[in-house]
């Protein structure tokens, strides 16, 4: 078994904040990712596929067409928005980066071809916090 990774760049703002609760426990909670006014990451996304490679191409699978994939399915919708308004795939879940790891797998996996099979996605809020979701549920 073969594991290439694409890496991806996006920037992106949210607010960590649940409607159920009060400001006052929000705040205790998620203290400033809960501030009213937003606040944003450079997110860097790490998608690992796995498969075996083709004796033809020697590739696992094009590079560019993993980039390009990512791009349509994931980056074009979330670079540059408010994950918690401006992203049809978020719509009333929490934003958080655990979520936001799920829910992108959720977009990719569908459009992979057959031959290859999405291992990880690894995402990075900051350079000093990541999650990575390998598709259990």
């Amino acid at each position: 078994m073969v594991y290439l990774t694409r890496i991806e760049h996006f920037n992106a703002a949210h607010k960590l904040f649940n409607p159920a609760w009060s400001k006052e426990k929000n705040e205790e909670v998620f203290g400033v990712c809960a501030n009213e006014n937003w606040h944003g990451h450079n997110y860097d996304l790490y998608v690992t596929i796995k498969g075996k490679v083709d004796p033809e191409t020697g590739f696992l699978f094009d590079a560019k067409k993993l980039s390009l994939l990512v791009q349509e399915h994931v980056t074009k919708k979330i670079d540059h928005k408010n994950l918690n308004l401006d992203v049809d795939f978020l719509a009333g879940k929490m934003c958080s980066t655990e979520v936001l790891a799920q829910c992108i797998w959720e977009q990719l996996n569908p459009h992979l071809p057959a031959e290859v099979k999405l291992h990880c996605i690894k995402l990075y809020e900051t350079p000093r916090i990541f999650v990575e979701y390998f598709g259990e549920n």
